[in-house]
């Protein structure tokens, strides 16, 4: 799991309320921490390997979009390792990490491996949320015909350049002028807690603001292709809005108990005993939050993956022959009217079709086609009777 508790104990002199936390049932803790992440490291890499069945056919190239979606992936990924490695450290050498709580201690290792792998795992989900707000933003973007595979660099000077940067001041800010001497105040703590949900917060917030802004110009987009707006267009952008609704369900599924137990810690931090018996309440749903982030923050990698793209099943093609992947997917097969083919996209046969008489239409399909891209979902009856796409 993720949680700027995990930097905080770190320090010898740490507070009462992360010392409560950390100490509950460590071996348990830690054992549901592996478990989720391990199921869901192994899950999320089957969702992305090349499944057998799929018809060869030239691979298209990536969009921004899809670039964005593997990139999460990969980022949950990684963080899902860093939740693994630290959880077997801390399970399988407890006199190591007793080690961390001695103030004045000569071995520097356990210190050291407490900091390195609780900035890893911050780091790594950290970079997960600024990538998920450059997707709502490329999302908006790709249908205002205002971005494309050239804006990537500009994603990852974003992406990587705050995650590393608010990561690195959050933690020397707290650990000022060394861990000895953090978390003697709020002014050590308060900034490394800003730093590390000011991204989450973010996506919070302004994911929803900018899908709701795209659904909203996909449907103008919709309408302005031929005058109308069909039943096969607003089925569409139904499938696009649904695709949005997906991933912001799973990020608040996934984080939500994170700003619920840091708010009931701060409230237990604010109290001059957090031991008194009017505060067991608060102190049971602390614990209790606490658990829940140990399940479901390692799992947003593979609901991510069912978001994006829907389970692509268990049959693995470990040939590497070159072949359409799950997430650059842009087409489906060639099937008969009455046929319901799995999975569905939302560009069928481009090359097949005639070609679109206007650049405007053309630009107008591809955007929609970015935004529709990995979808497992509908009918494919609806791809080539949909006016937007007639014109391929």
């Amino acid at each position: 799991m993720a949680s700027p508790r995990l930097e905080t104990y770190c320090c010898p002199n740490r507070d009462a309320a992360t010392q409560l936390v950390m100490n509950f049932q460590p071996q348990v803790f830690c054992g549901v921490c592996i478990g989720s992440a391990s199921a869901s490291l192994l899950l999320t890499i089957l969702q992305l390997l090349p499944k057998k069945g799929q018809s060869l056919r030239k691979m298209p190239k990536a969009s921004s979009s899809s670039t964005i979606l593997l990139l999460i992936s990969v980022c949950d990924i990684l963080g899902g390792s860093g939740v693994i490695f630290r959880s077997s450290i801390w399970l399988g050498f407890p006199s190591f990490v007793a080690n961390i709580s001695v103030a004045n201690g000569t071995d520097v290792w356990p210190s050291a491996f407490c900091v390195g792998s609780a900035m890893w795992i911050q780091l790594l989900y950290s970079a997960g949320f600024w990538w998920l707000f450059c997707y709502a933003v490329d999302s908006y973007l790709v249908v205002r015909r205002s971005a494309g595979l050239s804006t990537i660099v500009l994603y990852h000077m974003m992406a990587w350049g705050l995650a590393v940067l608010l990561c690195v001041e959050g933690v020397a800010l707290l650990y000022y002028p060394s861990l000895s001497s953090c978390e003697r105040g709020l002014e050590h703590a308060i900034p490394h807690y800003i730093t590390t949900y000011a991204p989450l917060l973010l996506v919070l917030v302004v994911n929803p603001v900018l899908f709701r802004r795209t659904v909203t110009a996909v449907a103008s987009l919709l309408k302005g292709r031929q005058g109308i707006y069909t039943e096969n267009e607003r089925r569409l952008g139904t499938e696009i809005q649904m695709r949005f609704f997906k991933i912001m369900l799973v990020f608040i599924v996934c984080w939500s108990s994170n700003i619920i137990n840091e708010s009931l810690l701060f409230y237990l931090e604010m109290q001059p005993d957090i031991n008194e018996t009017p505060l067991k309440n608060i102190r049971s749903a602390a614990l209790i939050t606490w658990i829940i982030m140990g399940v479901l923050n390692p799992m947003q990698g593979f609901l991510f993956t069912l978001a994006f793209y829907g389970w692509t099943g268990w049959r693995v093609d470990l040939k590497w022959q070159k072949r359409e992947i799950p997430w650059e997917s842009m087409s489906s097969s060639t099937v008969g009217d009455n046929d319901y083919p799995s999975p569905v996209n939302y560009q069928s046969n481009i090359h097949d079709s005639k070609k679109i008489s206007t650049t405007d239409s053309q630009q107008t399909d591809e955007a929609i086609s970015m935004l529709s891209e990995g979808n497992t979902s509908g009918d494919d009856r609806l791809t080539r009777s949909s006016p937007i796409y007639q014109g391929w």
